[in-house]
């Protein structure tokens, strides 16, 4: 090992642990501020922690039921999570396993309504949420998450890189149904894939703000990010800054643990792919 690749992977490593700190300050700074009153926040920056955490916690509880907000998120997000993972999955492996007349017109309308901004049916889908009287429930915010067109897209240019045809005309041979094939052979091999659109999908629900905040009108109804509103919507804002820091880095706990959790899938299934025997 010469000097020069030394010094080359020192570099390297240096720059990684660089990019690493860069990555952890903002959560770093979060959890700071959150132990600050907003008067600190507001005058100074520091990476050492204060004394106010229980008057923050107090400041919360004064405007929402955080336990709460958490709690109808999950009522949210993970059910529309599902659905979303599921549904594109069978949808692109349709797509990309299937060979039917139509098959590349239905997909370019999927690559159509992906640049489709949602906001633009705001209006139609809340007359429609009002007339079928779903205002004020979950419904709108779970079963539309089962079209989705980008984890569609990704999902069917997964499977066309992974998943050999041949596979699965084998499976059909040997007298499996599609529907079978689809649970047992499918979706292990589509699972990293899977995986990382679960992740994004959970986030996105998670942390949705704008359709909630127009469908939901009662504040048990509400979901995290709608009550958090209220707290940055207070007159005393700035007092209220070490207040919104705490809510913001409690609120951040679950995505944390679902990605810990769906990572480690990630890196399994491809450990287990490039394996040969």
């Amino acid at each position: 090992m010469t000097i020069g690749f030394k010094i080359k992977k020192a570099i390297l490593y240096f720059m990684l642990i660089l990019l690493g700190f860069s990555c952890m300050l903002p959560f770093l700074l979060m959890i700071v501020n959150a132990t600050r009153s907003g008067s600190e926040i507001v005058t100074s920056f520091t990476l050492i922690p204060s004394v106010y955490l229980m008057d923050n916690w107090r400041t919360v509880f004064k405007y929402f039921n955080l336990f709460l907000g958490m709690l109808n998120s999950v009522k949210v997000a993970v059910p529309a999570t599902l659905l979303t993972a599921y549904f594109s999955a069978l949808t692109a492996y349709g797509l990309a396993m299937y060979n039917f007349k139509g098959n590349k017109t239905l997909f370019t309308i999927i690559l159509v309504f992906m640049m489709i901004p949602g906001q633009l049916g705001l209006i139609g889908f809340y007359n429609l949420c009002t007339k079928l009287r779903l205002v004020n429930t979950y419904i709108p915010l779970i079963i539309p998450a089962m079209a989705a067109p980008g984890t569609v897209f990704f999902l069917r240019q997964y499977i066309l890189s992974v998943m050999p045809p041949a596979l699965i005309d084998a499976a059909r041979i040997d007298g499996a149904k599609e529907l079978y094939i689809f649970h047992r052979i499918a979706i292990p091999i589509m699972s990293p894939g899977l995986a990382t659109m679960g992740i994004m999908a959970f986030i996105g629900n998670w942390n949705s703000y704008l359709m909630p905040m127009i469908i939901l009108n009662k504040n048990e109804k509400f979901t995290l990010p709608v009550m958090m509103a209220t707290l940055k919507a207070s007159t005393d804002i700035n007092a209220n800054q070490g207040a919104i820091y705490l809510a913001v880095a409690i609120s951040v706990i679950p995505i944390l643990v679902v990605f810990s959790f769906f990572s480690r899938y990630i890196i399994s299934s491809i450990s287990a792919g490039a394996v040969k025997e």
